[in-house]
């Protein structure tokens, strides 16, 4: 078996999607060949691309200003048509319904293959700010609905992802639940990685810390976490530190809030990051604070899991869709001052903490080859559908 995964960007950026694909084709090749077919990226190098242990395809992309992403041209590159044409896949899973997202499935149909697609994100809020004519919104949809609904199946990260495209969005494909993982793997010896993240980043050994990953981006609620620590601290929440991992276009708006909340000795901005001090950031977090409501389910709360650390999360967020309140993570109202109160109430009862930060590890922690082996398994399954 040949699969082609298709993605509309690619390293060296990095995002949750990004990130599942990758990890997805270095489990694939131990079970069959497997090529990515991806847009050429700002900076991007060829020798970078030859070290992976899968292949690369890369299509022309048109740079568009004041974005970090640009717009894969597959149409207006006849060498990558030829190297698809060529490639002799068998399957094609795509991971985003835009230009590659639909060459894929285009391919699909001229080839009689089976096609996959990875439902990642909620497309309407991606574009209800940008186009605020709901016309117009409701042309982007209905694209972006023709694409996956001409799929054979269609894999949501998550039960609440999949009920937004079945409910709201018009999915008519077939969809089953295909939950992310993570690479990471628990930390070995947690007081050692405590001590060296004190060390790093000038924490108390005695301090409670919190913690995002991310892109520092206030799409993703950050904000909200900076007015609900003040609102926490004003309530009687003590000797804690706030670590922000990650970079984002929002770190100059994020630092002039801490400023004004009050939080500037609470606040530590870790910057990018290696796995191995990930790691050791969600050993020492006592909670992942994710109160976001833009993502579907990110990589981020399966890698704080992994490390026993339960995640913080907001009523309504798709991204809570794995969690149950109170046995494995925890859910807040949607207000600042509920979320503040809930830490305070966390931080009071750490009998029931302990029981949900052990639930968490053993529920939420999901890891790549469990995972990717499932997947394998159902694009055999798809191929012997289509040949029967």
């Amino acid at each position: 078996m040949k699969v082609g995964l298709f993605i509309d960007t690619w390293y060296p950026m990095v995002d949750g999607v990004i990130k599942v694909v990758d990890n997805y084709a270095r489990r694939l090749v131990r079970y069959c060949e497997v090529e990515v077919f991806c847009p050429e990226t700002r900076d991007f190098s060829e020798e970078e691309d030859a070290k992976l242990p899968y292949k690369v395809r890369r299509c022309h992309a048109l740079p568009l200003i004041n974005f970090d992403y640009d717009i894969p041209a597959p149409a207006l590159d006849p060498l990558f048509e030829a190297q698809l044409i060529r490639s002799g896949i068998d399957l094609v899973h795509i991971h985003s319904p835009f230009s590659l997202g639909l060459a894929g499935v285009l391919y699909a149909k001229l080839y009689r293959l089976p096609v996959v697609a990875t439902l990642h994100s909620q497309y309407k809020q991606d574009f209800e700010k940008p186009l605020r004519f709901k016309p117009a919104l409701n042309v982007a949809m209905s694209g972006i609905m023709r694409v996956f609904n001409a799929c054979d199946e269609c894999w949501a990260v998550n039960a609440g992802i999949k009920d937004l495209y079945q409910q709201e969005y018009g999915l008519t494909a077939p969809c089953k639940v295909r939950l992310n993982a993570t690479d990471h793997k628990p930390v070995q010896d947690p007081e050692a990685a405590a001590r060296t993240v004190n060390e790093t980043y000038g924490i108390p050994a005695d301090a409670t810390v919190f913690l995002f990953v991310g892109r520092i981006d206030f799409i993703k609620n950050i904000d909200f976490t900076i007015r609900a620590l003040a609102r926490a601290k004003q309530l009687g929440l003590k000797n804690f530190r706030m670590l922000f991992a990650g970079k984002g276009h929002d770190e100059g708006k994020l630092a002039a809030l801490v400023r004004e909340q009050g939080l500037t000795e609470e606040v530590v901005m870790c910057g990018l990051t290696q796995k191995e001090m990930l790691e050791k950031l969600y050993s020492r977090a006592r909670l992942f604070l994710f109160p976001s409501l833009y993502d579907a389910n990110s990589l981020v709360q399966i890698e704080a899991a992994c490390q026993g650390t339960p995640t913080v999360f907001l009523e309504g967020a798709r991204t809570a869709a794995t969690v149950q309140a109170g046995v494995n993570g925890y859910i807040s109202a949607p207000g600042e001052d509920d979320y503040a109160r809930l830490l305070v109430d966390i931080m009071a009862h750490p009998e029931e903490y302990e029981r949900i930060s052990a639930a968490a590890r053993k529920d939420l922690y999901l890891n790549w080859d469990d995972v990717v082996r499932d997947v394998y398994a159902d694009y055999t399954a798809l191929l012997a559908a289509r040949s029967a």
